[in-house]
């Protein structure tokens, strides 16, 4: 079974899926805290769009209209996970610091996400995003032309990505401090684009890997370092983020394939199926190879990479998946994964807090079904 894989949701997008319905105490914890930063990241983000905006009037409505898309992407949806685990590991390293420069890098990680969400979706040729027409349809309906939609759109994220390293490279930290981070973000978008790269041309043969380097590095990975080095945190502390990381990054990307597969539109923004559709090798495509037998196969080979699927075709596929144990198999990497970062994060050279809220953030990963 082969499949053209592309991204449609995974790294740009997996933070939109839905982190709620769990009632275990550590998960609520690190929920709750994510509340309470997302007001703060999601009004500095529209202040800053604002001014934006105001900037680029004089250039006409077409400029004026992609900067209007770009920023209705990046304010209508997400859970600010990325800019939480920030504030979450500067915290932990300086608890009496002044916030200023980790919701400034939060406020980078979100606009890199709308960069990413752009690109993705042209790629996949999606046309639905948080509920509402992706960049690229959109700019296509404002323009009168599906090319020159594309290529707005296009242009729109290479805005968006200079936006985020510029308001990264204006946070209010030391100069020395500031390169750091910013080195750290162009690593982190480089490993976004290789593990992309893979994905779009099918040739990741680690499937771990590849998530590791387009959800892993930008999702959690990248975050913990921003927020750590803007802190001031020693090479050591960075070191030990980093490895917390690695099952959280995975296991962040293998929800978001279950949900990609066996979610509803409610939970992940996106019609039914669209992994399916897109041809995605997801994990559990991945896992679902060697288990499948020949009336599973074909059920899945009707839909994988067919837009034109019928909605029958993507049940009898996903049914398929199930019943072979495909679902199971990565149900069960999850929580392994969940339960080895749950322990890595007990002995996290943090504060006791941020050491709860890391330990909930794995929690809240657990696959509680679609």
């Amino acid at each position: 079974m082969t499949a053209h894989t592309k991204d449609g949701e995974s790294a740009p997008g997996a933070g939109d899926r839905t982190l709620e319905g769990t009632a275990d105490p550590g998960a609520r914890l690190f929920l709750d805290f994510l509340s309470s930063i997302r007001p703060r990241v999601d009004a500095a983000l529209d202040q800053r769009w604002r001014d934006k905006a105001a900037s680029v009037q004089r250039y006409g409505r077409e400029v004026e209209a992609m900067v209007s898309e770009a920023r209705s992407l990046t304010l209508r949806g997400g859970k600010r996970f990325r800019a939480g685990l920030l504030v979450a590991a500067y915290q932990g390293v300086a608890p009496d610091a002044p916030l200023g420069p980790a919701i400034d890098a939060g406020i980078a990680l979100e606009l890199l996400q709308t960069y990413l969400l752009i690109q993705d979706d042209w790629i996949d040729g999606d046309t639905v995003r948080r509920g509402d027409r992706t960049v690229h349809v959109a700019l296509a309906e404002t323009l009168g032309d599906p090319h020159l939609g594309a290529s707005s759109a296009i242009l729109a994220g290479d805005l968006t990505w200079s936006f985020a390293l510029s308001t990264l490279a204006d946070a209010d930290a030391p100069p020395e401090t500031t390169l750091a981070a910013v080195r750290l973000f162009c690593k982190m978008h480089e490993d976004v684009v290789i593990g992309q790269h893979l994905d779009v041309v099918g040739r990741a043969e680690d499937v771990e890997q590849m998530h590791a380097l387009k959800t892993g590095s930008y999702t959690v990975r990248g975050p913990l370092a921003l927020g750590a080095t803007l802190a001031g945190a020693p090479a050591e502390t960075v070191a030990a983020l980093e490895r917390f990381a690695a099952p959280v990054g995975v296991a962040f990307q293998l929800r978001d394939d279950l949900l990609g597969t066996f979610g509803s539109a409610a939970a992940t923004g996106k019609p039914v199926g669209n992994d399916l559709r897109a041809g995605k090798r997801t994990a559990v495509l991945a896992a679902a190879e060697g288990r499948l037998g020949a009336a599973g196969r074909s059920a899945v080979e009707r839909a994988l990479g067919r837009k034109e699927a019928s909605d029958d075709a993507v049940a009898a596929a996903t049914l398929a998946l199930e019943a072979c144990g495909a679902r199971r198999a990565v149900e069960e990497r999850l929580s392994a994964l969940c339960g080895e970062a749950e322990v890595l994060a007990r002995s996290l050279p943090v504060s006791a807090s941020a050491r709860q809220i890391l330990c909930g953030a794995a929690s809240a990963l657990r696959w509680t079904g679609a």
